[in-house]
């Protein structure tokens, strides 16, 4: 569903040239598969979901959803396609029913497939209650399970979710979560960006760490634990970006450095 090949992504950088936020990028998605990146801030998470979406045009490379290229078919693509992050906007003065109708009526959706299909999302989000509750009176709760609702109103294959739960309280981000594994139990392809690294170890089936535009490692957890001989999620993950910044920083040495071991350090940020 999601294909991924050599993605690079690069900007303009007033002082270095060229800034690369992609660099090399490959991946496959399945259906019925949630795909975590799992990254720190600025790792490329959202850039790279950008691109898949048809915000950002990428570099070079290629990205692929449900067989469409995302350069040549961008409209198709976003068909197919559910974006949900954690900066989605509710409108104050509508109410939650009618930010979903809007939206599903901006896919063209007809009326009557229309209103059957906002019914069977309101009652998987168990949302009834809040139907006729204006945006601004919604607690961060009510908003996130809009939020959702407008991403899948359209029926969309691929989903893609980046830090849905970020800043959320660990009462609702515990909702967003049952709601992500139960559209992976629908069979939809979704992916899953975020730094959190119990939502890795709940939710997601396999998992890609990516760091300065990099992927570092791809797997299930129990084959990345076995690789690398790092059982807990978050000691892999820290020792995966330890070896790269000390690749890198062994790099940027100059041969007098090289001569003084203890001349550099390493960043995890």
């Amino acid at each position: 569903m999601i294909r991924v090949r050599g993605l690079t992504k690069e900007f303009d950088d007033a002082r270095d040239g060229v800034f690369s936020a992609l660099d090399d990028v490959s991946f496959d998605v399945r259906p019925g598969e949630i795909y975590g990146l799992l990254g720190p801030n600025g790792a490329g998470k959202t850039t790279c979901l950008r691109i898949l979406s048809t915000v950002l045009r990428p570099t070079r490379g290629l990205a692929e959803v449900d067989g469409l290229n995302v350069v040549r078919d961008p409209e198709g693509v976003r068909c197919r396609i559910g974006f949900m992050s954690c900066n989605t906007g509710i409108y104050d003065r509508m109410t939650a029913w009618e930010m979903v109708e809007y939206y599903g009526r901006l896919y063209g959706i007809a009326e009557d497939r229309l209103q059957a299909r906002i019914e069977h999302i309101f009652e998987i989000l168990q949302m009834h209650e809040i139907r006729d509750r204006l945006g601004g009176k919604m607690s961060t709760g009510m908003r996130q399970k809009v939020s959702i609702a407008r991403t899948i109103v359209h029926d969309p294959p691929v989903i893609i979710f980046d830090e849905p739960t970020s800043g959320l309280d660990v009462l609702v981000a515990r909702n967003v979560l049952q709601a992500v594994a139960a559209l992976r139990d629908q069979g939809k392809c979704i992916i899953f960006s975020t730094h959190i690294m119990r939502e890795v170890e709940k939710l997601c089936d396999r998992i890609a760490v990516i760091h300065r535009g990099r992927i570092l490692a791809e797997g299930t957890l129990p084959e990345l634990a076995d690789r690398y001989n790092q059982p807990d999620v978050e000691e892999l993950f820290f020792e995966l970006i330890r070896r790269r910044e000390d690749e890198l920083s062994g790099r940027s040495k100059s041969p007098d450095d090289s001569e003084h071991p203890g001349a550099h350090g390493t960043s995890l940020a």
